[in-house]
């Protein structure tokens, strides 16, 4: 008996001691691989602004597209993207919270809510090329609008409805369930609940994860070249059924080209687009901010 006691003791003190080793290393390897993260986010904006700053300039964004290095730009490309954005927010932001509402407190069929919640968690997994080429088939082929802005800003809007409707969902679960209990114990409708109780206090991290979805779409290329395919436009759009380009596309015509005067290009374009997703994001920190003061107040 004093043998297996003193065993026991043994086999515990050695737990403790690989335990106690384990906690001091742990915090040790975190730094590590945080160090790697942004020491190699820091090489590759130090690469990018070194080979581009030379070609900031308003040009790079008023001029089109030319052969000649010297006097190309990203105009077509840039209209392009603010065109194909701006309708897909229009589209997947309303849908995407609607969806939320619907699933976390107006379903009744929880068999039919748990159907939909499986299928956008894993929607919001699919590669974006998936999504293009679903595009294409339905939208351009399909309902025949062509290789236009409208069917591109359609299937941005689809593959970000699914990341929209997550996060809307996870901040109306946030808010706390005695605020609508007391509001259904006052007599309000589900209806009032909603627009006085829930939308309040939830739309500020709606607001982010909807604008954190919108500057995904900002940087993909895949879905845009299954669905436009052009490289090179030396026109502005000028209706939601003309064919566009985008900035990642122009981005990726610069970068495969040996020159090295268009290697300077896509590294000012880089930085360009790295720009409005900051602006983006600080929108979403500053929406969030208003509506947080909002509520508290």
């Amino acid at each position: 008996m004093a043998d297996t006691l003193l065993n026991t003791k043994v086999v515990l003190t050695r737990r403790d001691r690989a335990k106690k080793r384990l906690d001091t290393i742990t915090p040790f390897i975190l730094s590590l691989g945080v160090f790697i993260g942004v020491a190699t986010v820091a090489s590759l904006l130090f690469t990018v602004l070194s080979n581009g700053y030379t070609r900031l300039s308003w040009n790079l964004i008023l001029d089109y597209p030319s052969p000649n290095p010297n006097q190309a730009g990203m105009r077509s490309a840039f209209l392009g993207s603010l065109w194909a954005v701006s309708l897909a927010a229009l589209i997947c932001v309303p849908l995407g919270i609607s969806a939320a509402l619907y699933l976390t407190e107006w379903s009744q069929n929880k068999y039919l809510k748990r159907f939909l919640e499986f299928n956008m968690a894993n929607l919001a997994g699919v590669p974006s090329v998936v999504f293009g080429l679903v595009g294409l088939s339905i939208l351009t082929y399909g309902l025949g609008w062509g290789r236009s802005i409208i069917a591109g800003a359609f299937t941005l809007a689809i593959m970000t409805q699914p990341l929209v409707t997550v996060a809307a969902a996870e901040a109306i679960k946030t808010v706390p369930e005695a605020l609508k209990l007391g509001a259904y114990a006052l007599g309000a409708t589900k209806l009032q609940v909603t627009r006085y109780i829930i939308l309040p206090r939830a739309i500020p991290m709606m607001m982010t994860g909807a604008i954190l979805a919108i500057s995904r779409a900002i940087g993909e290329a895949a879905p845009i070249l299954v669905i436009s395919g052009l490289l090179f436009i030396r026109e502005d759009p000028t209706s939601i059924f003309d064919r566009f380009t985008v900035m990642p596309l122009q981005i990726f015509n610069w970068v495969s080209r040996p020159q090295a005067a268009f290697q300077e290009l896509s590294s000012a374009a880089i930085v360009v687009l790295l720009l409005m997703l900051l602006s983006l994001n600080s929108a979403a920190i500053a929406v969030r901010y208003r509506y947080q003061r909002r509520v508290t107040l």
